[in-house]
């Protein structure tokens, strides 16, 4: 495409798109996952789909509900926590082994035991007896375990998700006998022949009573290990090997931890008690406060899956690109426009996906090359891309998984973690914008042409209701003030009743689907005000006394999402051939209809409530396939606090930390910052997020850090972790769509996000950023509790408000702008590195002044030399002399832009004036 005020590029192909097929092709390679066909994807579908209606269920029902069951009648079904969470583990665990290989034969254990073979016929010969053992044992284990293609399920995924499966079938048939070992000890459980003999196996005891480990070990404990096994086997396979070790360390430290002794100089605090096995497991296995259905587990249950789901059924609806071609249609004729059109696709996009990757992929594949064609480089499009996609995990209002765990792991309400990381999500986005506008100013990029754009208002009109979701979830959260999984419970559910509206509204039908809708709705009045039940119930003569019509009215309103959901359908049943008029469902449903139609041998994919259905049934196949490596991430990460909470490490492990700072804030906050990166890198965000809050949250609570803006501060360190070299997954995603060189595109994601790495230490030096105030009786409360969120009458407290939330929140934009054209090196014009200098220093003089206040008092307080300084004052003095340096700095290089431009205003004037008339 063309762009105006710049040069054409020569075109060589390398800034073609990437068609959605590849894309996916790119995200499975990255992630590792399989590319199944037949059978097995059918059974990844079944199961995925399933996994998907249980946590609806426990959306919608909770954890106890009665179902009305033909010849039965009402059948309660309720669960206690730890079964919900160990049948939502057991859902990850069995999909995991289908999605993922356990081997593609290229690692370094398997590519060593390869030489093997070889070693043996080189010594032995072909035909040696024992060369031909060798082989066969090679070829024995490779059928069992290799799968180089990512194509077949191997007989050992399949012998995992059996042991899967009977791990959830023993929580929801024996958990009385669970519940008792939680006082009497795993040894209390029974053992396998006798529960094989209970249930009437015949020789069960002299078939199995002779296997020691299975006579002198319950039931319990075996499951229990064969459990966290599969899950540090699922880690592997999903996450990498490094983290399957970290988390293996801390299961080992436990049980031989004991044996490093307290008198060991800085070490010693890491002793510990001796525990045994069973203690070990039990704590691990069986426990809902920690371990593997811990606090982590137990928020994915609640909240993190429903919220997956959302953002699955709001892709697959086609709002995806739609909000990509609302910001192309907002931006796109600005200044370097398709950059800028990707800052705001991927932060569209970042309120339906947590994951970087995906977000980076699926939206770089349209972005990316139109951002090389407009001129920006291949490393430069890609920074940008994984740089704004990253951020999508710090976007209010979903955020991701983390946001989640913080709202349990810091008892705040999600609506005051929106409030909380709004600012900061904010700043983010627009010094990715401020940057890549000064690289256009730089590169002389224009926007795309009015032939290429779709005129907003028009755009708008087609797609308005995409917004509507978000808007409702925001309703739900903050005006309403409902918790976090009725929310999104409430929220998917009007969001599939509008879908389905869309779906069959056009010029033909809605004569018909409005009929059909007041028919329903006035029908289900009616029922309430006479029986004071629904029409099904009043048909099979549950009705009773009405109700009043206001009561009856509010009843109805409760239920339209499900009442147009019902005339949706019908109206597509009436009209099966109708064409949605508004409505573009994601491409994939479109394929996925088309070949059921193929498979039936019916033109399916031309039937408008076949579409639907299967936009419902794909949404939620890709809502569980999504949630996967979030299950699988927080259950292996929870095994770590597990290990802290059971050992006692955790008061120790602080004091550790505390000394090993000295007693320096700053020195506390880098460490942090750098384990969050170094930990990060390659890993889930949420897992950086569980291990480093386990660890570290505590100590920065100490130095009087607020415990949210803590919790906050490892969260972005986390996120910035996945566009961090050398690793930087979100930035190798995007070198693969833009062809870039992955380190450079790193480097350069690193740089446009830099300013997510000074925030951080901005809000948690004046928590006015985060909207965080002190109690007036801090002094009185425990560290934890002494901050709480601003409310409207903080904000009309002008002598606080204006120097604790203004002044620093304007001081962060303007520090970004300065930071922009210290790593750019242009504003109005070039800059030079005097002048970057200048900018660095106002940038960190405006954005995080006590930064550099307290590393100085630090040092003077390494000589001896002690100074007290009134904290307020002193932070509204550097942000002011970082106001003065930023403002001259400006002045001076508008002016030089100016001159530059009459300088060659005049060339051209000369010029024209020397041409021959």
């Amino acid at each position: 495409m063309s762009t105006n005020d710049q040069p054409e590029t020569p075109d060589d192909g390398s800034d073609e798109e990437i068609s959605r097929e590849e894309a996916e092709e790119l995200i499975e390679e990255i992630e590792r996952r399989r590319s199944l066909k037949g059978l097995a994807a059918l059974a990844v579908a079944i199961i995925g789909i399933s996994f998907s209606l249980f946590q609806m269920w426990l959306a919608a029902k909770s954890f106890t509900s009665s179902v009305w069951v033909p010849f039965v009648g009402q059948w309660t079904i309720s669960l206690q926590l730890l079964q919900a969470n160990a049948i939502h583990v057991a859902f990850a665990l069995v999909l995991t082994f289908l999605m993922f290989p356990a081997s593609m034969g290229n690692g370094f254990v398997v590519r060593n035991l390869g030489r093997i073979v070889p070693a043996i016929s080189a010594r032995f010969g072909d035909a040696n007896p024992v060369t031909r053992v060798a082989d066969a044992v090679r070829g024995f284990f490779r059928w069992l375990i290799l799968d180089p293609d990512r194509s077949r399920v191997t007989p050992f995924d399949i012998v995992c998700m059996v042991v899967a499966g009977l791990s959830a079938l023993y929580f929801l048939t024996d958990f009385p006998e669970i519940q008792r070992m939680r006082v009497f000890g795993l040894e209390a459980g029974r053992t396998f022949p006798e529960i094989l003999a209970e249930l009437g196996v015949p020789f069960a005891d002299a078939i199995f009573g002779s296997i020691p480990i299975l006579n002198e070990y319950s039931y319990a404990f075996i499951m229990g290990v064969l459990g966290v096994l599969l899950v540090l086997e699922a880690t592997r396979r999903t996450l990498g090997l490094p983290l399957m070790i970290i988390v293996a360390s801390f299961i080992v430290y436990a049980r031989w931890g004991y044996l490093i002794s307290g008198n060991t100089p800085f070490l010693g605090v890491l002793a510990i008690p001796e525990l045994t096995w069973p203690d070990i497991v039990q704590n691990l296995w069986y426990n809902t406060e920690n371990g593997v259905f811990g606090i982590p587990v137990t928020v994915s249950v609640q909240f993190i899956y429903i919220f997956i789901l959302f953002g699955a059924f709001l892709e697959m609806s086609g709002a995806g690109q739609w909000f990509i071609d609302l910001a192309y249609a907002a931006t796109g004729k600005r200044k370097g426009g398709p950059a800028k059109a990707s800052i705001l696709a991927s932060g569209f996009m970042g309120t339906i996906s947590g994951s970087s990757i995906a977000n980076t992929v699926t939206t770089g594949a349209f972005t990316i090359p139109l951002m090389k064609r407009s001129g920006y480089s291949p490393e430069f499009s890609g920074a940008v891309e994984s740089s704004a996609s990253s951020g999508g995990q710090i976007l209010p209002p979903v955020m991701g998984a983390a946001a989640f765990l913080m709202v349990q792991y810091t008892a705040t309400p999600f609506r005051d973690i929106i409030i909380l990381a709004t600012i900061p999500a904010v700043v983010f986005f627009f010094g990715v914008w401020v940057m890549v506008h000064l690289k256009a100013t730089q590169e002389n990029i224009g926007g795309l042409t009015d032939v290429e754009m779709v005129p907003l208002r028009e755009h708008m009109k087609r797609g308005w209701f995409y917004l509507v979701p978000i808007f409702l979830l925001l309703y739900y959260l903050i005006i309403e003030r409902l918790s976090v999984s009725r929310s999104a419970w409430f929220t998917l559910v009007a969001l599939t009743a509008l879908i389905a509206f869309v779906s069959a509204y056009s010029k033909e039908t809605r004569g018909v689907l409005f009929g059909v809708s007041a028919v329903i709705v006035g029908a289900e009045l009616l029922s309430h005000v006479l029986f004071g039940v629904a029409v099904t119930g009043a048909l099979t003569g549950a009705g009773g006394a009405g109700v009043p019509f206001g009561q009856a009215v509010d009843i109805v309103l409760s239920r339209i999402g499900w009442y147009a959901m019902a005339a949706s359908a019908i109206t597509l049943v009436a009209r099966p051939g109708v064409q949605a008029e508004f409505l573009e469902l994601n491409p994939t449903v479109q394929d996925a209809a088309e070949a059921a139609g193929e498979k039936t041998g019916r033109n399916l994919g031309e039937n408008q409530l076949f579409r639907l259905g299967t936009f419902v049934v794909k949404s939620m196949d890709e809502g569980a396939r999504t949630a996967v490596p979030v299950v699988v991430a927080v259950a292996a990460a929870g095994i770590i606090p597990g290990v802290i909470s059971v050992s006692g490490l955790g008061p120790n492990l602080t004091s550790l930390l505390l000394d090993l700072s000295g007693g320096s804030i700053v020195v506390m906050l880098v460490v942090t910052a750098i384990a969050s990166i170094i930990l990060g890198m390659g890993m889930p965000t949420t897992v950086t997020y569980i291990i480093l809050i386990s660890m570290l949250a505590t100590p920065l609570v100490r130095f009087g850090i607020p415990e949210l803006a803590a919790h906050l501060f490892i969260l972005y360190f986390g996120v910035i972790a996945d566009i961090t070299p050398p690793v930087a997954v979100a930035a190798y995603a995007a070198s693969g769509v833009a062809k870039s060189d992955p380190f450079e595109t790193g480097v350069k994601a690193f740089s446009l996000s830099l300013n997510k790495a000074i925030v951080p230490f901005a809000f948690v030096l004046a928590p006015g950023i985060v909207l965080l105030r002190q109690k007036a009786n801090a002094a009185d409360l425990p560290l934890r509790e002494r901050y709480r969120v601003v409310n409207f009458g903080d904000l009309a407290e002008l002598s606080y408000s204006i120097p604790e939330i203004l002044v620093p929140v304007v001081g962060v934009f303007l520090g970004v702008i300065a930071l922009g054209a210290t790593v750019i090196g242009t504003l109005y014009t070039s800059v030079t590195r005097l002048e970057r200098t200048g900018f660095a220093l106002s940038a960190l003089l405006l954005m995080a002044p006590r930064l550099l206040s307290t590393s100085v008092f630090d040092l003077l307080g390494l000589v001896g030399v002690s100074v007290s300084v009134e904290g307020l004052i002193l932070d509204l003095t550097l942000r002011g002399i970082g106001l003065l340096i930023f403002v001259v700095l400006v002045v001076r290089n508008r002016r030089q832009a100016a001159a530059e431009a009459t300088q060659i205003e005049e060339t051209e004037a000369a010029e024209e004036s020397t041409e021959p008339a």
